[in-house]
């Protein structure tokens, strides 16, 4: 098998993986808010773990965590743009890894795009269903789509700090190059000059061989 055929096989599964990973949380996140609305009442707390965690089902017209509550169109453009540039550069993904985080994060932003299209008050216009409550670590209410993009986020951080690249590849940091050079030149100078002993031998072993035998100079007298 060629290497472009090898590439090419191996887009294939990253962007499978990418493609699953958002249809599993396009599917958790659509099908825990139809049960939110269809089960829990509206604006109402009800207590799972405590404080730790709540349920409270809102409807909410602003971005992810209820920010912006009056631009709702705007968030259903950006939405629509963040999906339709993950599409595009899918072709260019051949880590595994990649191909995960960039689909949790497309899933995440279908599943409140979705809302936004096609809830009420209208097409565009609709309000995302939130009902997840943590008071302890913050007081805004979100959902499993807006889950799903921070974690997909926090990974996306990780991956550039490690120097993970689009295409599998890991990028070389100035330390690690320099560290590198320094040891692929040692070891050419330990090749090129021979130990100093040796060379000391075959210095003896030459003059030996050229100097005249003593024994034979004697039986000559």
């Amino acid at each position: 098998m060629s290497q472009q055929d090898q590439r090419a096989k191996v887009s294939v599964r990253a962007i499978a993986a990418l493609a699953f990973a958002a249809v599993v949380v396009v599917a958790a996140d659509q099908v825990v808010k139809a049960l939110v609305v269809a089960h829990l009442p509206y604006g109402q707390v009800v207590p799972v773990l405590g404080r730790a965690l709540q349920f409270l089902y809102v409807r909410n017209p602003g971005a992810a965590f209820s920010f912006a509550v009056n631009m709702t169109w705007v968030f259903s453009i950006v939405s629509a743009a963040v999906v339709v540039a993950i599409i595009v550069f899918a072709r260019r993904i051949r880590s595994m890894w990649w191909a995960i985080v960039l689909g949790m994060l497309l899933g995440g932003a279908l599943g409140n795009l979705l809302d936004r299209l096609f809830r009420e008050p209208g097409f565009g216009r609709g309000h995302v269903v939130d009902f997840i409550s943590t008071p302890w670590m913050m007081p805004a209410i979100y959902n499993i789509a807006d889950a799903f993009i921070c974690v997909s986020m926090v990974v996306f951080v990780l991956l550039v700090i490690l120097g993970v690249n689009l295409d599998g590849t890991r990028t070389v940091s100035d330390k690690q190059r320099t560290a590198s050079q320094e040891a692929h030149g040692a070891s050419a100078t330990d090749a090129a000059v021979p130990e100093s002993g040796s060379v000391t031998d075959a210095a003896d072993a030459r003059r030996a061989s050229a100097r005249p035998d003593d024994s034979l100079g004697h039986d000559a007298t």
